[in-house]
C-alpha cells in the first residue's frame, strides 16, 4: 500500500511563473510524470495545499486537467494561497472531494489505511487555525475507524521548526487542541503538512509529524534569528508512504528533476573484499 503526498504546487495560469521566476506548471508537470512512472504506482495520492498561487479558476482548472489522467484517487485540502470558492465551483464533482459546505476537507478508507484531511485555511492570512467545528470532525473522522491506521493531512505545520519566518505563519490557534486529538488517537501514523516548502521531521503528540518539501520551489534553510525569508531552487521532491506489514508506515522522499543513474553496485576487484 503506497500513499503519495505532495504538497505547494502554487499552479498559476498559462504562461505566468510564480514570483516572475519559477516555472511551477512545468515544474508540477514533471513531478506527476516522476509520480506516474513509479512502479509500484501508488494506490491514492494526497495534496496537502497551496494547489494554486492566487486562488484563481484559471488556476483550478489548469490543475484540474493537469490531474485527470492519472488513475489513482487524489484527496486535497487547500492552503493559505487557496480559495474555498474558487476551488468548490472548479472541483466540487471531484469523486473525492469532501461534502462539508464550509471547510474542505475529506475522510478515506484506502486498503488498510484510513486517510484525513483538515482544512486549516484562515481566508486572507498566512497562518493556520482549527475552529471547534473542525476539530470536531476531525474527532469524528477518527472515531469512525479507531483501528485503522491513519494518516492525517493538513496545510499548516502545528509545530514550531526554527525557520522563523515561517513559524509565524504555522498553525497559531488550535495545535493544542490537535495535540491532545492526536495523543488520545494511537493510531494515528502521520501527521503530514505542506506549508514551509522544505522536508522537516520531529516527533510530536506522540507520532511523527512530516513536512513534504515542495514540488515547486523552496524555502531557503537559515535558523538564524531575523532572517528575510527567501525561495531557492533545490530539487523539488515529493513522499510517499509505504504500509509495510510487520513494520507499520515507512517514508521515502522522491527527488523529481533528472538524475544520473541507477548504475550497479561493481567493486573494484582490488578494492579489499572485492569481487
Amino acid at each position: 500500500m503506497l500513499i503519495a503526498h505532495l504538497t505547494d504546487l502554487h499552479v498559476r495560469p498559462a504562461g505566468m511563473p510564480a514570483y516572475r521566476v519559477v516555472e511551477v506548471n512545468t515544474m508540477l508537470a514533471r513531478a506527476l510524470a516522476t509520480l506516474r512512472a513509479l512502479d509500484p504506482a501508488p494506490d491514492a495520492l494526497i495534496l496537502s495545499g497551496d494547489l494554486t498561487d492566487c486562488g484563481l479558476v484559471a488556476e483550478y482548472e489548469l490543475l484540474r486537467r493537469m490531474l485527470e489522467p492519472l488513475a489513482m484517487p487524489v484527496y486535497l485540502i487547500p492552503g493559505n494561497h487557496d480559495r474555498r470558492g474558487a476551488l468548490r465551483e472548479v472541483f466540487g464533482d471531484w469523486p473525492t472531494f469532501g461534502d462539508d459546505p464550509e471547510f474542505i476537507d475529506f475522510a478515506a478508507d484506502v486498503g488498510p489505511l484510513r486517510l484525513i484531511g483538515v482544512d486549516s485555511v484562515v481566508p486572507g492570512r498566512g497562518h493556520g487555525a482549527l475552529c471547534a467545528r473542525r476539530l470536531d470532525r476531525l474527532r469524528s473522522a477518527l472515531a469512525a475507524a479507531s483501528g485503522r491506521p491513519t494518516l492525517v493531512a493538513l496545510h499548516h505545520p502545528p509545530f514550531a521548526c526554527g525557520i522563523e519566518h515561517m513559524d509565524g505563519i504555522r498553525l497559531l490557534d488550535g495545535a493544542e487542541d490537535l495535540a491532545r486529538i492526536i495523543a488520545d488517537n494511537p493510531q494515528v501514523e502521520r501527521v503530514l503538512c505542506g506549508h514551509h516548502h522544505r522536508p522537516i521531521q520531529t516527533r510530536w503528540a506522540g507520532t511523527l509529524a512530516q513536512i513534504a518539501p515542495s514540488v515547486a520551489h523552496q524555502v531557503e534553510f537559515r535558523l538564524d534569528p531575523g532572517a528575510e525569508g527567501m525561495l531557492v531552487l533545490e530539487p523539488p521532491a515529493f513522499l510517499v508512504h509505504a504500509w509495510i506489514e510487520g513494520t507499520g508506515v515507512v517514508t521515502h522522499q522522491v527527488y523529481v528533476e533528472r538524475h544520473d543513474g541507477p548504475y550497479p553496485f561493481t567493486l573494484d576487484p582490488d578494492y579489499p573484499g572485492g569481487t
